[in-house]
């Protein structure tokens, strides 16, 4: 058995699509996704696309995604990556696709100078063990926020300060 990993191609999307569904509802929110193939697509591949993904192949079969992009840091001045979602097929995992997603983005950073491969878990997930299997920490001093919805509207329709 064997994993490949390279970057997702225009025949991948249908892959990849359906694997953020099969997400959303592992993360019991499949009702907020709204990803299109077209979407995706548009996203992808562009002439500037500002959204990247790697898949895993074992034996051939699409088993796995990372999706990501790049974020910026003021205080060090570089880039780094923000891994959005890391799927993988349940009668895949423990094939080492993960694993091989994740060593893919860590030599983006190494190979570009990023010092920071960045992502954010559920409390309950259970895959929170791999990842520090791999030597990530939890970062507990920084709390997520979210501005969207109503509120999100409500802001950006306020008057300039």
């Amino acid at each position: 058995m064997s994993v490949e990993i390279h970057p997702a191609t225009d025949e991948d999307v249908p892959a990849i699509v359906a694997m953020v569904y099969e997400l959303a509802e592992f993360e019991k929110a499949v009702e907020e996704c709204h990803l299109t193939p077209e979407q995706l697509r548009a996203a992808l591949f562009n002439p500037a696309p500002s959204v990247f993904c790697h898949v895993a192949r074992v034996d051939g079969e699409t088993v796995g995604m990372a999706l990501w992009f790049r974020t910026f840091s003021t205080w060090e001045g570089v880039h780094g990556v923000y891994l959005e979602d890391l799927y993988v097929r349940p009668a895949a995992r423990g094939t080492g696709a993960g694993k091989a997603l994740v060593a893919a983005l860590a030599r983006i950073c190494v190979e570009s100078g990023y010092p920071r491969l960045e992502w954010a878990v559920l409390d309950w997930n259970p895959a929170r063990g791999f990842y520090e299997s791999l030597g990530a920490r939890h970062k507990s001093d920084w709390l997520p926020y979210r501005l969207s919805g109503d509120a999100l509207r409500a802001l950006a329709g306020s008057p300039a300060a």
